[in-house]
């Protein structure tokens, strides 16, 4: 008889306390297609995937927009200390959970069902790290096992998680999406590119 195996519990962190300076705004309040891109990355968030989300902000209004989705908001008061600050702050309330995803908040055309694939392939294989990728090519969310987590508390500086991916190739998992999926947004100029070509669905 095949032994079943209790689902492992997965935290998810929303990476979204970025200073914006590419963007020369706040760049997540930003709008595509009538929503903010703030709102398009907690869109993407499946909750019944995960036991628990941390959403990493600097401004008060993100953090009442994480709060309307049911999210745990984290401040993180010194953006400037760079993304490892963030990865950091989020971790660190999860740190009981077997992986932890860690979604950037500018990507606004990913789909929560792409995210709900990625934590699936986790629960199929949790030795691995898994991240989306588009023909090969590594992309964002990425999904690590609890046992890389002592590696992303040790980061400094404007590091995310990519440091720690590159030192372990033979872990990752990659997970093929669309290549629109992964188009992140650091510049006006990207977004408008984006409304033009009617990619707000």
């Amino acid at each position: 008889m095949e032994q079943i195996h209790p689902v492992r519990p997965l935290g998810c962190v929303v990476l979204a306390a970025g200073r914006s300076e590419r963007f020369g705004a706040p760049k997540l309040a930003a709008e595509l297609g009538g929503k903010t891109l703030l709102r398009r990355a907690l869109e993407a968030v499946p909750p019944d995937a995960f036991s628990a989300v941390r959403v990493v902000v600097s401004r008060p209004d993100a953090a009442a927009l994480a709060e309307e989705f049911g999210f745990c908001a984290v401040l993180n008061p010194h953006p400037e200390r760079g993304q490892s600050s963030s990865v950091r702050l989020g971790l660190e309330e999860l740190t009981g959970c077997a992986g932890v995803l860690f979604l950037v908040a500018d990507q606004p055309l990913l789909r929560r069902d792409t995210v709900a694939r990625l934590a699936r392939a986790f629960q199929s294989d949790p030795s691995a790290l898994v991240c989306a990728a588009h023909d090969g090519v590594r992309g964002n969310p990425c999904l690590f096992p609890a046992r890389f987590f002592p590696e992303l508390l040790a980061l400094e500086g404007d590091v995310g998680g990519g440091v720690v991916i590159r030192r372990h190739p033979d872990a990752v998992c990659l997970v093929e999406v669309p290549a629109r999926e992964l188009t992140d947004v650091d510049t006006p100029a990207q977004l408008s590119a984006l409304e033009q070509a009617g990619q707000s669905d």
